[in-house]
């Protein structure tokens, strides 16, 4: 049989770099060799991915966010062109709607190759935080987004969105619904369990009531409200600990507007395994997720969950059933459903039950299975029989 060539283009492939690249690694670990061959074409990465062929692009660190790079495949259109000829896809997939994928994109309309894109990151809220200092062009730069969603994503032939959330603001956008599939995000629940709770003495020096906040610190994902809840729960309930968990441009900030909050930095997912299932509560005011994979690990960790309503997360949580969902922007709206839980241990053990029988649907093989499938169909291959 002759295998079906994907060209893969995406921005990063650091393994373990975010929600969105631990996605890609989780389809690209699963990839049968019998059947397909890819092309891995990014910014920044090793220089090989899982030993299939692998171009690096040249790329610029964002002033705006010095932990990302962007492509910039002008720089070397020619030999890039020519590698992807040689390569001779069946199929184009595309990380982002970027100047790489924007590229690929052409590309493959060019050649006329069919196009999957997952929707790993949801752009358009990141603009709130980036032009907070010049609010009057937040609505214009918002409808420019928009605007270039509904014209990159109205060209791939099959869109993954991770949150009825998010196909719902993608069609407002413009995005045709047809193009559109939910495909969610798997989770290992044998590495996210209530199986590795543990003392957290060592950490907070005390056994007081914990509060974990897990993700990349950077402004979208709702700092400002996080250091509210801090402020006020410091004020009310002194005794409760903070663990911040994670690294980024912001965390000079956060450190100082969290004094006696405990900094983990950016740790990995084994012991992030331990935090989550070892913490009294998570919490996660980030309305910027297109998915939130940090809080489907806490609620296969066995962690009660307070977070947003907002973004791809609030999809997780029934209110009231297995977490709480709080007015995003409203500090004291937390600091209620946080004080609740606290004083009320049946509520806990009521959430932890409907967050474990959540988490425990999602199947990263099953997701694996259904992504794959839809390449060899996108390619016109039937894989049981080889015919073309």
């Amino acid at each position: 049989m002759k295998k079906i060539r994907v060209a893969f283009f995406a921005e990063i492939l650091i393994e373990d770099f975010d929600g969105a690249v631990r996605t890609m690694y989780q389809l690209i670990k699963r990839i049968d060799r019998n059947i397909f061959e890819f092309l891995f074409v990014y910014g920044a990465g090793p220089d090989s991915i899982a030993g299939f062929e692998s171009l690096k692009v040249p790329a610029l660190t964002l002033p705006i966010n010095t932990g990302y790079t962007m492509a910039i495949p002008a720089l070397v259109m020619g030999e890039l062109k020519q590698e992807i000829d040689n390569f001779s896809p069946d199929v184009v997939h595309i990380a982002t709607p970027s100047l790489l994928g924007n590229f690929a994109l052409k590309y493959a309309t060019q050649q006329g190759l069919p196009v999957m894109s997952i929707y790993h990151t949801h752009f358009i809220s990141y603009i709130d935080y980036y032009l907070k200092h010049t609010p009057f062009l937040i609505n214009k730069v918002k409808q420019m987004m928009a605007e270039s969603h509904k014209v990159f994503y109205n060209q791939c032939d099959q869109v993954y969105v991770p949150s009825i959330t998010m196909k719902d603001e993608l069609i407002d956008m413009g995005v045709d619904t047809y193009r559109m599939k939910l495909w969610q995000r798997g989770i290992d629940t044998r590495l996210f369990s209530p199986r590795h709770k543990k003392s957290l003495h060592s950490i907070t020096g005390n056994d007081n009531p914990t509060i974990l906040f897990a993700s990349r610190l950077v402004w979208e994902k709702n700092l400002e409200t996080l250091f509210e809840i801090y402020t006020i729960m410091q004020d009310r309930h002194p005794e409760v600990n903070f663990i911040i968990a994670g690294d980024g441009i912001a965390r000079k900030a956060c450190e100082a507007k969290m004094p006696k909050a405990v900094f983990t930095g950016k740790v990995d997912h084994k012991t992030l395994s331990v935090l989550y299932a070892s913490s009294t509560l998570f919490l996660f005011p980030s309305v910027s997720e297109a998915y939130g994979n940090v809080v489907l690990e806490a609620m296969a960790s066995g962690v009660p969950c307070v977070i947003a309503d907002g973004g791809g997360s609030k999809d997780f949580i029934e209110q009231g059933i297995n977490g709480f969902k709080c007015e995003p922007y409203n500090a004291g709206c937390y600091v209620e459903r946080i004080e609740l839980l606290l004083k009320n241990k049946s509520l806990r053990e009521q959430f932890i039950e409907g967050a474990l029988q959540y988490s425990s649907r999602l199947s990263w093989e099953h997701l694996a299975s259904v992504y794959f499938d839809d390449l060899a169909e996108m390619a016109g291959v039937d894989v049981f029989s080889g015919v073309v």
